[in-house]
């Protein structure tokens, strides 16, 4: 019988192979004029053209992160996962700590980049592909999960408790979280709110966070407007078609390409928008791009494999036995479901933008490595909880003739009862 581990795997896969076929599209520099013949430009999208790219290596280089942890030894695996009462707020202090060191890295003259209006992404040379970037708050949205499920676990009964337990984690969750809000809105909300499910799921109680939950709206609040780009998105959601050729030529053209896709789609390689008409199309806004040339065949097909990636996942977190694994797993379903989620909504102009990208399918090296590595994870949770059903089931029962044999020990009389 299949395993949960193996369809999270396959799901997984699917996800990678989508993304580097549609990044691969998007990507294409032909002209427009062109669009409607067979793509032959550059040995057009072969499985040789396709894999020997940048995004194949990365497709690679996440297949090895997910089976790294996947097969990771079960004494280093049962290491990570064992709580320590003792050590929780020390390690809670460590941990944040060495996270703000990662997120400050943005600001490092040399080895920063700034892109559309904020510095996420720092950037250094490397061998076969040039040189690299890497988006440290992609990192942190990982390590703060489990992070936060171990020490909420550690935390154990005091987390019940406002400011004894539950505050130092919402603290720590915080802090990180407006760091991150500095350069990137959506993925500090994104964090904030695994980290919230993750917390209630270990038994925080609801309304200690509801007390603190106007001062995070608040934080969130200030983050929108006192930043003129993100007030310019804003008012390009609401009215997109008030400035076509300014803030809301985005949405618009994103809203085109999935008007254009219908049911079956422009074909694969076909579509139009993506010649300079639509902005960050291999990235934020690839699922527009899908739209347009795979239809709402295409787009089915997504939704179907996120939705089995997602409910298999909670399969795992709902049959792990280990409080932190069931903790991290859970929050890794949350991550994911979330990003999605945010991404379909923007570009389906139901949300502003929020530069959030679709997990696994968006081009972006550090979040296919990354989230493989997490669901690699699960992976493992998976295998672990199969060793132990077949470990259980190779132990014999003890026969009803062994029993048998054993005589029952008389009990002696308590003292006193005979007088």
């Amino acid at each position: 019988m299949i395993r949960s581990g193996q369809i999270l795997f396959l799901c997984a896969l699917a996800l990678l192979m989508v993304g580097v076929l549609m990044v691969t599209s998007a990507g294409m520099e032909i002209e427009p004029a062109t669009a409607e013949i067979p793509v032959q430009g550059d040995g057009g999208l072969t499985p040789v053209t396709m894999l020997s790219g940048r995004v194949g290596i990365y497709m690679a280089l996440a297949m090895v992160a997910m089976a790294c942890t996947a097969f990771m030894p079960a004494r280093l695996t049962n290491a990570m996962l064992t709580p320590s009462p003792r050590r929780v707020w020390p390690l809670l202090a460590f941990g944040v700590g060495m996270m703000l060191v990662v997120l400050l890295l943005v600001y490092v003259p040399g080895i920063s980049r700034n892109r559309n209006f904020s510095s996420r992404w720092i950037e250094f040379p490397a061998p076969v592909l040039g040189s690299v970037s890497f988006q440290p708050s992609e990192f942190i949205k990982w390590s703060m999960l489990g992070l936060l499920a171990w020490c909420a676990v550690s935390a154990g009964d005091r987390l019940q408790k406002f400011w004894t337990g539950l505050v130092p984690l919402l603290a720590a969750l915080g802090i990180v979280c407006a760091v991150v809000m500095k350069e990137d809105l959506g993925t500090a909300v994104l964090i904030g709110a695994s980290g919230v499910i993750i917390l209630l799921a270990a038994g925080a109680k609801y309304w200690h966070i509801g007390l603190l939950a106007p001062a995070g709206l608040a934080v969130v609040a200030a983050g929108l407007f006192t930043s003129d780009y993100r007030m310019r998105r804003i008012t390009s959601f609401i009215d997109p078609y008030a400035d076509p050729a300014g803030d809301g030529f985005h949405i618009i053209q994103s809203m085109g390409a999935i008007a254009n896709g219908e049911v079956v789609g422009r074909g694969l390689g076909h579509g139009l928008q993506k010649f300079g008409y639509l902005p960050e199309d291999t990235t934020d806004f690839i699922f527009a791009i899908i739209s347009e040339e795979l239809g709402l065949f295409g787009v089915a097909l997504v939704l179907f494999l996120y939705v089995v990636l997602l409910s298999t996942g909670l399969d795992i977190a709902k049959n792990e036995r280990r409080p932190v694994a069931r903790l991290f797993a859970l929050g890794v379903v949350a991550t994911i479901g979330l990003q999605a989620c945010i991404n379909l909504l923007v570009v389906t102009k139901l949300a502003p933008t929020k530069g959030i990208a679709l997990p696994l399918i968006s081009s972006g090296g550090t979040g296919w490595i990354l989230t493989s590595a997490a669901l690699g994870m699960l992976i493992r949770f998976d295998r672990s909880a199969g060793e132990t059903t077949i470990a259980t089931e190779n132990v014999e029962p003890e026969s009803d003739a062994d029993s048998e044999d054993i005589e029952e020990p008389e009990l002696a009389a308590p003292a006193g009862a005979l007088a």
